[in-house]
């Protein structure tokens, strides 16, 4: 009886010792948090200009009056130990490669500035925050399949071609059309490459798409110099079971890594994945997305 008794003892005393651990992460002025809750962030896009207002926008990256306070998954319910007006800064937050452990603000999208009251043991909240493209993004290539004429060829070793849904179609991503390909014994492989090739500039280059595939599907650039040319993959897309993604692919890294490297093309790549006996593979609202330079 005696040892349970001091058994006892010894959980109160150390539930009283993480109680009070717990309050001095509130130590100081401010010893109750105010709340702030973000639910989503959407985009807003000149459409002629800068294309699908598609995105996937998964973080808040937050400062307060200039001060980092976090970034957070969406949605989002965080504490802040200020009270009163403040100067509020939310940059949107994607996954870059479609990686969740490289989560970064997205560069090209403009933070939202706004300015809040808040008050101690109460939760301010944002439902539906809007961002835009940053003035200085520009778009050396966009592809929604919407134009009779594709900007994408298929190479000469290609079996497999692109084609348009039809208006109306349920496989449409939106719009009257998307691009899609049929893998089959007969059409086993598909390659295509962007018609025209663009300058590789000083400044960050990302490639937007959306995508709905039951192959496997990879995307890289061909990268030209003066007498060379390296075609480089970067990421194999997977199957997706029948779901729409949106993906922001990181092409800067890959287009330095060659000296003497001056225009780039994006291609797709593909055999038809062994035991399948067709695949099809749906694309919409590519971009390359870069910043202008001076």
């Amino acid at each position: 009886m005696i040892r349970r008794n001091f058994n006892s003892y010894i959980v109160v005393l150390l539930l009283l010792l993480i109680t009070v651990s717990s309050c001095e992460k509130f130590s100081g002025d401010q010893t109750v948090p105010a709340y702030l809750r973000i639910d989503s962030i959407y985009l807003i896009t000149n459409y002629y200009l800068q294309g699908s207002t598609s995105q996937h926008i998964t973080d808040a990256w937050v400062t307060i009056d200039n001060d980092f306070l976090g970034a957070f998954e969406l949605p989002a319910r965080f504490p802040v130990l200020k009270t009163g007006k403040h100067k509020i800064q939310v940059w949107p937050g994607i996954k870059k490669n479609g990686i969740a452990a490289t989560r970064v603000n997205y560069s090209f999208y403009s933070p939202i500035e706004t300015e809040v009251t808040l008050a101690a043991d109460s939760t301010t909240i944002f439902h539906n925050l809007k961002t835009t493209y940053q003035s200085a993004t520009s778009f050396p290539w966009k592809e929604d399949f919407e134009n009779v004429a594709v900007t994408l060829d298929t190479t000469s070793g290609s079996s497999a071609y692109i084609q348009r849904t039809l208006p109306g179609s349920t496989l449409t991503f939106e719009g009257n059309h998307s691009g899609m390909v049929v893998l089959d014994s007969a059409h086993d492989f598909f390659e295509c490459i962007t018609h025209s090739g663009y300058t590789i500039p000083t400044a960050p280059v990302y490639l937007e798409m959306n995508f709905n595939t039951t192959n496997s599907l990879s995307v890289g650039v061909f990268t030209y110099g003066n007498s060379s040319l390296y075609q480089t993959p970067i990421i194999t897309l997977n199957p997706t079971r029948g779901v729409w993604k949106k993906i922001y692919i990181d092409l800067t890294t890959t287009l330095n890594a060659y000296a003497g490297m001056k225009t780039y093309r994006v291609y797709l790549h593909t055999f038809k994945d062994s035991g399948v006996k067709q695949s099809t593979i749906l694309i919409d609202n590519f971009k390359v997305v870069t910043r202008q330079t001076k």
